[in-house]
């Protein structure tokens, strides 16, 4: 006796509000901000030694942002598109008149006591940074435009803990409080950035399949930034062992 085939159930499409519930509810559970290294350095528990490893490390990520977005931007064919995401390497590269990010952020790491120099040279950082975010660089150049945008919507969430992170450095670390521009653009630039990202992308999902990914790829960006928050916790904070060639606090700052 021959068994008839069942026909495949199709899981139904999410609603606008449905799909863009799910982003939120992954940068809950998910986004850094509830990271022990970043609850720490909010309650002004962390060392001038670990802020400086955190400040020297972080740029080594904030450098590779405007190659992430050159991918990103390389991939599309829609001059709409292209007009709207170059503005994010103009917003890190600078534009020649005034600094971008990048530049911004070697004031925070000259304000933490550390030389650009050595920032430059990327003397120092952590092998698991290095790893974490050449895999975001990898991710947006070989996943699909859409998992590359949608990748990018952790900055739904970062107005609020950039907030919460210029009160803390603020209160806890004033020796700090030089080198934070960096923090008070992104406080305009970052929702500007998801708005567009986040309609681009509820716009392009058009199969349950499709908004998958999209859910997926901002899980996994969210795992780049924890781990290059582990790497630094297990570095510096507990058990404390850096690896060989790895920056080192001075007995002054540990």
């Amino acid at each position: 006796m021959t068994v008839p085939r069942t026909k495949a159930i199709e899981t139904p499409l999410l609603s606008e509000a449905e799909f863009i519930a799910g982003f939120h509810a992954i940068g809950e559970e998910r986004y850094h901000h509830k990271h022990p290294f970043h609850l720490l350095m909010h309650e002004g528990k962390l060392t001038r030694g670990q802020l400086q490893a955190w400040a020297l490390n972080r740029y080594f990520y904030q450098s590779r942002i405007p190659i992430k977005d050159a991918a990103i931007l390389a991939r599309s064919e829609d001059p709409v598109f292209r007009l709207a995401w170059r503005k994010r390497i103009l917003d890190h590269d600078g534009d020649g008149t005034k600094p971008g990010g990048i530049e911004k952020w070697l004031k925070l790491v000259e304000a933490a006591g550390l030389s650009r120099d050595l920032a430059l040279r990327g003397d120092g950082i952590l092998p698991a940074t290095r790893f974490a975010v050449q895999a975001y660089v990898d991710f947006v150049s070989t996943r699909s435009h859409l998992e590359a945008v949608a990748s990018s919507l952790t900055e739904l969430f970062s107005r609020k803990l950039i907030v919460l992170r210029m009160d803390g450095l603020r209160e806890h670390y004033p020796w700090l409080s030089g080198g934070l521009d960096y923090f008070t653009g992104r406080l305009t630039q970052a929702p500007e950035d998801a708005e567009f990202a986040l309609s681009w992308v509820v716009k392009h999902a058009r199969t349950r399949e499709e908004q998958d990914k999209a859910h997926a790829a901002l899980s996994a960006k969210c795992d780049i930034l924890w781990a290059q928050l582990d790497a630094l916790y297990f570095a510096y904070v507990n058990p404390g062992w850096p690896p060989p060639g790895a920056f080192l606090p001075t007995k002054e700052t540990a």
